[in-house]
Order: C-alpha cells, then structure tokens, then sequence
C-alpha cells in the first residue's frame, strides 16, 4: 500500500519549510502564496483522490500557477510530503485529561491516531522511517511520551511502548480502510458480497475438515453480519495492547508509580 516516502527530499530544505526558515531573501515581488496554503491544497487531493494522484503539477493546477512557478516555493514532491504530514498531525490534541492514569492516556493517543488515519487515509501510503522533522510531528512525539511518562518504564522502553501504539494503530487503520475501499471499488456491501458467495462456499466447504474454522467462521459471521469487524477488532486489540504495557511495567526492576 506504499507509495511514496517522508524523508526524500532534501532534508535541509525540508526543515526549512516545516519550521518557516528562510534560507535568503527572494527578489521579486511578494509570494502569492504560502506554503501552509500549498500544503492544504495537497492534502486536499490527496483525501479525496489518493495519494497516487497527487503530483506537483496537479497542487500547481489547483492553485492556478505553473508548475514551475510552484516549484519556487517547495523543491520537490519530496518536500511537499513532509509538509502534509507535519500539517495533519497539527489536528491530534496535545492534551490529556489531568485525572486520566497511564492506560487512558495511552489509549487516547491510540485513539487520535486511529481518527487521524481514518480522516485521512493516504497517510497510510507513506513510509515514516525517517519522519518530518517539523514542529508537529516533534510536539506529536513528545505527547505521546508524556502519555506514558513517570510510570517505571525507561526512556528506551517509553519510545519502544510509542512506536508499539504506533505500528499497531497503522495496521488496524489499514484493515478499516481497506475494508471500506473494498465496498466502494466492488459496489457489493459485506452482506452482498456474502450472499452471492455463500452458496457456491456451501457446495464446497466440508465442515468436518475444517470444524474449529467453521464454527468460529460461523459465530464471527453471524455476530459482525460481515467477514470482520474493524472496530470492533481495534478496540480488542488495543486492550490486550495496554494489558501487555501494564504487564511490562509490573516486571521492570524499578516499576515507579505503579498508582498512575
């Protein structure tokens, strides 16, 4: 599902843009635009076409420039996808609620991430190993920790614990939105789809072969009215998720606040 990479533009430019450096004064008349506003309009194509459609020269369309003209401003798609990550990630709430314990603060970073990719789904289309490195993608990092610190894990363990929430949330988002994309591309809802498919299945399948399969299958069926329940299957997982942390903390050598 990747197409394209944070990181692979120049970085130096790059950071930069995102933190509003000007490298030297420009002559010329004043910039038409700003690049906040170029941002917008790439990540409005983005969420409404994908990111395979998103190019320079279609956010220069958009905007009624060249694209030439739009490269004066930002050098590269490269540079262009920082932006819109760093940009998004200003919609995540940096705050928590002063009486939440560890658990609730860490499963309301799950949940911001999880509406994050939902509302915008071409997120999950770029790879983050080398991340912006713009001011809200930082200040995102840093709330994160702060969800889980002071409660006995090391600071080596508390960014492990963040990139755990981070990849799990990746991989239920991606189901949710597939799932979601399926129906759109197929026009069959999940209960079309199975009653075309569940006769020709009923000719085939020999439930004695497979018996675990066919009577989980059949309950899991019955109780989603479809072959998964994304969300439901988020919410499982992020409490097992947070049993595991919970664990871990009890195990380290000096488990802090316990009470937190």
């Amino acid at each position: 599902m990747t197409t394209d990479f944070s990181g692979g533009g120049d970085p130096r430019r790059s950071i930069e843009l995102l933190w509003g450096l000007r490298p030297g004064s420009r002559p010329g008349p004043k910039p038409r635009f700003t690049v906040a506003e170029i941002a917008a309009s790439a990540i409005a194509i983005a969420d409404t076409e994908g990111l395979g459609a998103l190019t320079m020269r279609k956010v220069a369309d958009g905007l009624g420039v060249s694209a030439m003209s739009l490269y004066t401003y930002v050098p590269g798609k490269g540079e262009l996808i920082d932006l819109m990550l760093d940009t998004v990630l200003a919609e995540v709430s940096l705050a928590f609620d002063s009486a939440a314990g560890w658990r609730e603060r860490l499963d309301r970073v799950a949940r911001e991430n999880w509406q994050l990719y939902l509302r915008h789904p071409w997120l999950l289309q770029v790879a983050t190993s080398r991340p912006p490195l713009g001011p809200h993608v930082i200040a995102k990092y840093d709330h994160e920790l702060r969800a889980i610190d002071g409660i006995g894990l090391t600071d080596i363990q508390m960014d492990l614990v963040v990139q755990l929430v981070g990849d799990y949330v990746h991989g239920a988002a991606r189901t949710a939105v597939a799932a979601t994309l399926v129906a759109q591309r197929t026009g069959l809802t999940d209960e079309q789809w199975w009653e075309q498919a569940a006769p020709v299945l009923e000719q085939v399948l020999d439930p004695a072969a497979t018996p675990t399969a066919t009577r989980v299958g059949a309950a899991a069926g019955e109780e989603y009215n479809a072959a998964s329940d994304p969300a439901r299957a988020f919410d499982f997982g992020l409490s097992c998720l947070l049993d595991g942390v919970a664990a871990r903390i009890s195990r380290n050598p000096d488990p802090g606040d316990r009470s937190r």
